[in-house]
């Protein structure tokens, strides 16, 4: 069993959101406020009831609704204009499987028969609303009438149900942040409720009710109670100390869980996210039916641990649903970019799944790419090395009022020669981006390897920026030495007194001053990056900075 699809309506951020899922593996990135968290939280809420950890009956906020529909709402009482208020719909659709047959009807907003699914709705409740009715004519509603919502599940056959029915379950892992006070309760639950057999759950009740029994029956218990009862005068009746009798599953509230006899919430973040997700990966019910979400795994992990991590979770995937955010390009490329979702703002969605396999796999293999830099940027200008990164930043800061490119959502990226791979994602994603490389004397083989961005082939969110010049000087010239290097074409496009008074005139020919620009090329990219003269740049780097500036 695995989700197909949910829908969200006036949840947080979302006024109006649908999204598609793989059936195994899928990866939400996006910036900040998109709504990734939001949509493992209605996810989870949808299928558990629950939402940060306790359930939604005694968390239930306006905060939870969208803003805009709030206001609205809210404006429209004030002025006396007749106004339903708000309601937050969350639509599952299942595959269909066996174990959730009878969730198959046509009471959904896709009105289709044959869907599998269920509604989460918070809503007025319909004995209420004759007390509602009331309140709005006064028109001093400020906030919603909480008090009057309830909350409710119904199966695409429109048969109420309540959350313990449904047969997928969902597990939330989250190491970005503590969203329980005790991370053992949840978890020691799980255990519990989904590992052990009901006959282990009885014997563990027993034993709780015993050690219970044996603390109010302890002599030296009596013997505290009958001296707190002869010192009390402030009431006749007795006074005694006991173990507290809660409801019959308190012994879950009672035991933690301990890694090496360390209770779980006092180990570190990070392990504490692995044994999460491995015990929900591990769940033998899991295995047929549960959706796993996690939240930014990369959190509180070693660059080791998190390779670890991500290696559970690729063999697991394959048997169940997972359900990622993130914003680490390591995760993204070891996971596969093909499951990559990107979310924009208003709900703009894009996949790449349309990528080359060859490319999946490379950035697998080498998954140490900045991927998500290209995927989060507004444009890119992509180049070969830290030496480039430097001199294209400081050509954008004198043409800019010193401000570096990412100020303005352009993002230089390294890529080392993989640019052909980054480019198959640009085109995917339509990004506007440069590519800056060297011709190193052979513009025939440049324009060869990059013959499908340009000539006839030219694609408008793509531009192939080199020197058209071969600078290669005749004999005698140096032996084994590249003249169209960026280093050398930037010495063309200035002369060798301008260069060299960066380089506090310490060379005294144009030979000796080429031979430290190419063995200290990051050192002399990062005096060009800290020279407050002028200085001029090649035109092919200003042709790319104006192509991602448009």
């Amino acid at each position: 069993m695995a989700l197909k699809k949910i829908k969200i309506e006036n949840f947080k951020v979302f006024k109006e959101f649908e999204l598609e899922f793989n059936s195994g593996l899928n990866i939400l990135v996006g910036d900040n406020e998109v709504g990734k968290s939001t949509i493992l939280e209605a996810i989870h809420l949808a299928l558990t009831g629950m939402i940060n950890g306790k359930y939604l009956n005694t968390e239930l906020t306006q905060y939870l609704f969208n803003k805009d529909a709030v206001m609205e709402y809210i404006t429209n009482v004030e002025n006396g204009v007749s106004a339903k208020p708000p309601e937050i719909k969350i639509e599952l659709f299942f595959e269909n499987d066996n174990e959730v047959a009878t969730f198959m009807g046509g009471i959904n907003s896709d009105r289709d028969n044959d869907a599998v699914g269920l509604r989460c709705i918070i809503a007025l409740e319909p004995s209420t609303s004759a007390e509602y009715d009331e309140l709005v004519k006064t028109r001093s509603i400020k906030t919603l009438p909480l008090e009057y919502y309830d909350v409710s599940w119904f199966t695409f056959a429109d048969k109420q149900i309540s959350p313990k029915s449904i047969p997928i379950k969902s597990a939330m892992v989250d190491s970005s942040l503590a969203r329980y006070q005790n991370g053992s309760d949840i978890y020691i639950s799980r255990i519990v409720r989904q590992n052990l057999e009901p006959v282990d759950v009885v014997k563990i009740a027993q034993a709780h009710r015993k050690m219970r029994e044996s603390f109010i029956s302890d002599q030296s218990i009596e013997d505290i109670n009958k001296k707190i009862s002869s010192n009390a005068k402030i009431t006749n009746k007795q006074i005694s100390l006991s173990v507290e009798l809660l409801s019959k599953n308190a012994w879950e509230n009672s035991l933690i869980t301990c890694i090496d006899t360390i209770p779980f919430h006092y180990i570190g973040k990070g392990e504490q996210c692995v044994i999460k997700t491995q015990l929900a990966l591990a769940d033998k019910k899991a295995k047929r039916a549960a959706v796993i979400l996690m939240e930014e795994p990369e959190n509180h992990l070693t660059h080791t641990r998190l390779n670890q991590l991500l290696e559970i979770v690729s063999l697991e995937c394959e048997k169940q649903q997972v359900i990622i955010s993130t914003h680490s390009s390591f995760v993204a490329n070891k996971l596969g970019l093909e499951n990559i979702i990107l979310l924009g703002k208003g709900g703009k969605k894009c996949r790449l799944n349309c990528l080359s396999g060859d490319t999946h796999n490379f950035f697998k293999k080498v998954p140490g790419y900045d991927t998500l830099r290209l995927v989060l940027s507004k444009s890119a200008i992509l180049v070969e090395g830290a030496s480039d990164e430097l001199v294209v930043q400081k050509a954008y800061m004198m043409n800019h009022n010193g401000k570096l490119p990412i100020a303005d959502g352009i993002d230089v990226i390294s890529v080392g020669t993989s640019f052909l791979r980054f480019l198959e994602i640009a085109t995917q994603l339509e990004k506007r981006v440069a590519v800056i490389t060297d011709n190193d004397g052979n513009i025939e083989a440049l324009e060869k390897k990059y013959s499908e961005y340009i000539g006839e082939k030219t694609k408008n969110n793509i531009y192939i920026s080199y020197d058209k010049n071969n600078y290669t000087p005749p004999p005698p010239s140096l032996s084994d030495y590249n003249y169209n290097t960026l280093e050398s074409v930037m010495l063309e496009a200035n002369d060798f007194n301008s260069i060299n008074a960066i380089l506090d005139n310490k060379y005294k020919t144009i030979d000796d001053l080429r031979k430290y620009m190419k063995s200290n090329k990051t050192e002399f990219a990062l005096l060009i990056f800290e020279y407050s003269g002028n200085i001029k740049f090649p035109n092919y780097i200003t042709e790319a900075i104006n192509h991602v500036n448009q």
